[in-house]
Parts: structure tokens; C-alpha cells; sequence
């Protein structure tokens, strides 16, 4: 057997580097590149390596190791999770920043492999500098807090067993069940320890990601079901992307006229002008798909986990007859709401059910159709008005800024977000143009995921304009991703929402009995509630310090043409707009469905006591689906 001796940290550079994926015949690199911060735990070994081998691994240098992971997580799923990123990091506080990144990894099904260093293997000082003792266990260290939000987790002791875990990690990084963050945590003797490694552990590796078709039986019933129902509602969710099953999904609403809501990994699965696609699901959805799932005998639920915000914590779905039927690559998801399931590609799936109902020329009432239709157009009217250009001079309220965005952008463009305010009004609202424009994040919603995700979207699709579209609250979050973005010319489009504080939760804390507290940006009163002035934090300043070119925008006017300049400009921009946020401004429409926030049992509060009252009729309608 023929070997080479190089070091651990060296071998799996060498290892990533030759990683492929194939899916439809088509292959790309499994590991397109590194996010790294360096510090003791990972500078001899890992850095080392990857300046030894810098032809075969590019490296991004980031500036919070949470933000590298958002980064890597924005390529994955722009990336159709055929390729990815690596995240190396040093012990101590750079490994356990990885944490929060991982579980929105995990969470969303997005691979992103973490090669967070570790304390020495032989122990030659113990405690070594940022290391935590645990009395009672010494294989303990604080990488183990990547246990529960990893798909696979390994730490390398020995040069050797890198072989076995690298290729489990790969095998996970490429299932479309499992994948997910992947650790390998690296103790940093180990790294930088040298090994006689098999010259063929060095070889090209292609990993086919699967397809496979629906099993004869669960297809059998999954027709019968769908020829029984009368008023049928599919949910695509983000699977129906991760399969990039769109054009399936289409051929079959097309063919059997079945309505599709989307959750908010869903949207954009059907372009918004499809006569089929009836918008957003659940808590933050239309009236339209609200509608429609209240009195739906049948949910077609592709590719979606069935979250709260879909069923609107379990009392959307009223119909005393309504049955699931589910559609998803992982079991664990089609046997969900007591569903029928059907384990299988959404693809392949959705293909073989076209073609069995298609034999029995099945396709729904004339009358549905109709209703659905006239419905979708009153939803469109209302978007237009949330949408509607106010007076050139006046400040535009957060629904104004996106509409001023949506008569901007085309198909190509691709908008970020994940948390506050704007992901009610975008899947209440955004008009999806193509499959992969609209990117947000809502299985973990974490604030300060979109600055770094567009830095991550952008390169793996540099040809496309990426819109980070923030808050006051999500910018204050994680802002330093914009450094990287200057450093590496990284051209993305960041829209910066000053509404002095949290927008989204205040309305929240309002409903709760919670009187807003803590919400907002502003000086103590009188009476030491923060309810003063606003404070004077000058956020558009602080993005320009970063290194972005900075545009403000005061005036309705002023951002259309801010908004447009930042479009076609080649380096990071930011549109900074002040919104309008009172009262008697219109802004998004109310919630279409409930969400179950707990309110407190008992209260003296006039706001609690009314909004118990109010919570406890929800919750009475609240049904298990057995």
C-alpha cells in the first residue's frame, strides 16, 4: 500500500478537496471552501494546512464564527445542497460560537461541516488556556455543547480515525434525510500530528445524492386519496427546493388544479402569478391559503415539517374530515398529523402521481377552481394597496419599502431575511419571480443570520443581486460579516430598516399583556420604562465605518432612487430608510391565523387579563389530528 505522510489538519484538507457530489448527472465539488478564525486551537494545524494546500481549498476569513456559519449555511442552500462550506475555528469561545449557526444548520436541513480545534488528546497541561474542566469526566470539553445540534459529531483523538469519520461525514453532509451541521472536533496536537495516510484516501469521491421513487402501496393510496378529495390543498415547504422539485409541483397543480399555499421554505416553490399558487400558509399567511386550509378535506403537504407557524399551532386545518397526506423524503416528516405517508423524493414523487392521475383523467370541480381564483385576486388587490407608492416626500412605512423593492428586482434577484417584522410581511405579501429568489430563514428565525447568509448566496451565485434585508434590531446583531463582504469585493445589497427597536415582538409583547417592555430603542421615562426619546444611534454611520457605501434615504422618493443605485452598483451598498411606524399609517395586513404564545394565567394587568381572555377561546379550538 502505497502512503504519504502528512499531518491530520493536512490530510483533510487534501480529503475535502477531492469530495464530489452528483445528482441528475450533473457533478460539482462537495466542499467549495473554508470559513476560518485562527486562534491557538486551530492556527498550527488547520491554518497551516491551508496555506500549504491553498491551490486546493479556498479560504474566506471571517470575523464571528456564528456569522461563518450563516455564511456557509446561505451557500448550502443556494447551492441546492450539493455543495457546501467548511468552518474551522479555535477552542473555547470560537467552538462554542458555533453553536447557534449549527442549530439553524440542523434545523433547516442545510449541510455545513464545523472543524472546531479542541483541548490536547495526550493532555501534556491540563487545563490548557480556554479550557473547561469537568470533574467527573475528562473526554469532556466544550465542543461537546455541537452534540445535540449536529447531524454527526466525531472528535479525532488519533491520526487514524480521521479516515472512518471524515467519510461518515461526508456520507451525512450528502443524505438529503440527515444532513445538517457535521463536527469533527480537532484537539490541536492532533491536527498538527504527522501520519503514513493511504495514498487512496486521497482519491476522487463522487457521493450520489438519491432520488428514490414512492413505494407501490403508499402510492397506491396516496391516489386514492387525492381522487376522494373534493377540496384539496398542497403545502409546499422547503423541500420541494431542496429537490428542486418546482417544475414537478407546477405540472401536477397544473394538471389537477389543486390550490398551493407555501410555507416559508416553501415560497417561491410556484412564481406568485402561477393560477395554481395561493400564497403563504398558516400564522403569517394570505387570507386566500387560510381560507382554503379551513375548509380543506385533503393537505397535501409537500416536502414541510408541519411547524406552528403552518398550522397555526394546530387550529388552521377545521374541517371535521380533513386528512394529510404527506409527501417527504424523511419518515420522521410523512407520518406527521397521523398523515398518509408517502416516503420519497418530492420529484420523483410528485412525477409518478402526475402520471397515475393523469390515467384517470382526475382533476378538481370547475366551482373550486373559481373560488381560489376570485380569492387570489382579492389578495392581490390588498398587496397592491400595502404596496402602493405614498408621496414622493413622505417617509414610507416598512410595507411601502417593499413594494418600492418588488417594482425593482426581477427573477434574478434573491432576497434574505429571517427574523422581526419582515417575515410576516414577506409571506404575506413578496411577489416570488423565480424558484430561488426568496431565501428566508424561519426554522430557527435567527436574528443576524442575514448579512452573513447573502455573503454566502453571493458567492455561490455571483452573478445574482442579493438583498440582505434587515431591522434595527437584526443589523445590531451581527453586523461584521459586512467586513468580509469589503475585504472580498463581495457585491451584496444590504436594506437597513430603522424603526427603533423591536418591531415584531413589540406588537407581540402588546398582545401578550406584556405592555411592550423591552422593546423598544429608547431613553428611560419618567416612570423608568423605556418609552423616551429614541436613542441617538446612528446605524447607517456605523455600516459606512465597516467599509460599505452607505446610502440614506428619507423620502419615499429618495429611496426608489437610493434602491435603484444600489442595484446597479459592483461594491457592498446599503440603502439606510427610516420608516414610518404609526399607528394610523397602514401597514401589512393582520395576522390571517393564530400562533400559540402562552399568556399569563393570572394577572391585575388589564392588558394580561384581557388578552387571557382572549387566548383561552383560541386555544379551544385547537385540535389533535389523529
Amino acid at each position: 500500500m502505497t502512503t504519504i505522510r502528512l499531518t491530520v489538519a493536512q490530510a483533510l484538507v487534501r480529503f475535502l478537496a477531492a469530495q464530489y457530489t452528483e445528482r441528475d448527472g450533473a457533478r460539482q465539488r462537495l466542499i467549495g471552501a473554508m470559513w476560518g478564525i485562527f486562534g491557538h486551537g486551530n492556527v498550527a494545524g488547520i491554518g497551516q494546512a491551508l496555506v500549504e494546500y491553498a491551490d486546493l481549498m479556498p479560504y474566506h476569513q471571517g470575523r464571528n464564527e456564528q456569522a461563518m456559519v450563516h455564511a456557509a449555511v446561505g451557500y448550502a442552500r443556494q447551492s441546492g445542497r450539493l455543495s457546501a462550506h467548511a468552518v474551522t475555528t479555535s477552542i473555547g469561545p470560537g467552538a462554542t460560537n458555533l453553536v447557534t449557526g449549527a442549530a439553524l444548520a440542523t434545523i433547516n436541513h442545510l449541510p455545513v461541516l464545523l472543524l472546531p480545534g479542541d483541548v490536547f488528546a495526550a493532555r501534556p497541561a491540563d487545563p490548557v488556556l480556554q479550557q473547561l474542566e469537568v470533574p467527573y469526566a475528562g473526554d469532556v470539553s466544550v465542543n461537546d455543547t455541537l452534540r445535540p445540534v449536529s447531524r454527526y459529531f466525531d472528535r479525532i483523538t488519533r491520526p487514524e480515525a480521521l479516515i472512518p469519520s471524515a467519510l461518515q461525514a461526508m456520507r451525512v453532509l450528502t443524505d438529503p434525510v440527515d444532513t445538517g451541521a457535521v463536527t469533527l472536533a480537532l484537539p490541536q496536537d492532533v491536527q498538527a500530528e504527522g501520519f503514513d495516510w493511504p495514498e487512496r484516501f486521497f482519491a476522487e469521491r463522487v457521493w450520489t445524492v438519491r432520488r428514490p421513487g414512492a413505494d407501490a402501496a403508499e402510492l397506491t393510496e396516496a391516489v386514492r386519496a387525492v381522487r376522494a378529495a373534493r377540496r384539496p390543498l398542497i403545502i409546499a415547504g422547503g423541500g420541494v427546493h431542496h429537490s428542486r422539485a418546482e417544475t414537478a409541483l407546477a405540472e401536477f397543480a397544473g394538471a389537477t388544479g389543486i390550490p398551493v399555499a407555501s410555507t416559508q421554505a416553501g415560497k417561491g416553490s410556484l412564481r406568485y402569478d402561477h393560477p395554481q399558487d395561493v400564497g403563504g400558509i398558516g400564522h403569517t399567511g394570505t387570507a386566500t391559503a387560510d381560507g382554503l386550509a379551513r375548509t380543506a378535506d385533503l393537505v397535501i403537504g409537500v416536502g414541510t415539517r408541519y411547524t406552528d407557524f403552518t398550522t397555526a399551532s394546530g387550529t388552521l386545518f377545521e374541517n371535521p374530515a380533513v386528512r394529510f397526506l404527506n409527501l417527504n423524503i424523511a419518515p420522521f416528516d410523512g407520518h406527521k398529523l397521523a398523515g398518509l405517508p408517502l416516503v420519497a423524493d418530492a420529484r420523483s414523487a410528485l412525477g409518478e402521481l402526475t402520471e397515475a392521475l393523469g390515467m384517470h383523467g382526475h382533476r378538481v370541480a370547475g366551482e373550486y377552481v373559481a373560488e381560489y381564483t376570485e380569492a387570489k385576486d382579492r389578495w392581490e388587490r390588498t398587496v397592491d394597496a400595502c404596496f402602493a407608492a405614498p408621496d414622493p416626500a413622505a417617509r414610507p412605512t416598512q410595507t411601502q419599502v417593499l413594494g418600492a423593492l418588488d417594482a425593482l428586482v426581477d427573477e434574478s434577484d434573491v432576497i434574505v431575511n429571517a427574523a422581526g417584522s419582515l417575515p410576516g410581511d414577506l409571506h404575506k405579501l413578496w411577489r416570488a419571480r423565480s424558484a430561488d429568489q426568496y431565501h428566508l430563514e424561519y426554522g430557527y428565525s435567527c436574528m443576524g443570520y442575514e448579512i452573513p447568509a447573502a455573503l454566502g448566496v453571493k458567492l455561490a451565485a455571483p452573478e445574482r443581486n442579493v438583498w440582505a434585508l434587515v431591522g434595527d434590531g437584526t443589523y445590531l446583531m451581527l453586523p461584521t460579516e459586512i467586513v468580509t463582504a469589503v475585504q472580498e469585493g463581495v457585491a451584496i445589497k444590504l436594506v437597513l430598516l430603522q424603526n427603533h427597536g423591536y418591531a415584531s415582538i413589540g406588537g407581540l409583547s402588546e398582545a401578550v399583556g406584556a405592555e411592550r417592555l423591552g422593546t423598544a430603542y429608547r431613553y428611560p421615562a419618567g416612570d423608568g420604562t423605556l418609552t423616551g426619546a429614541p436613542l441617538p444611534v446612528d446605524l447607517a454611520a456605523n455600516a459606512a465605518s465597516l467599509g460599505m457605501r452607505v446610502l440614506r434615504a428619507g423620502t419615499a422618493g429618495e429611496l426608489r432612487a437610493a434602491l435603484g443605485e444600489a442595484r446597479a452598483a459592483d461594491v457592498p451598498t446599503c440603502v439606510y430608510v427610516e420608516t414610518e411606524t404609526s399607528d394610523t399609517v397602514s401597514g401589512a395586513p393582520p395576522a390571517q391565523a393564530w400562533w400559540d404564545v402562552p399568556v399569563a394565567a393570572t394577572a391585575t394587568r388589564p392588558s394580561a387579563v384581557k388578552a387571557r381572555e382572549l387566548y383561552e377561546r383560541h386555544v379551544s379550538t385547537r385540535r389533535r389530528h389523529l
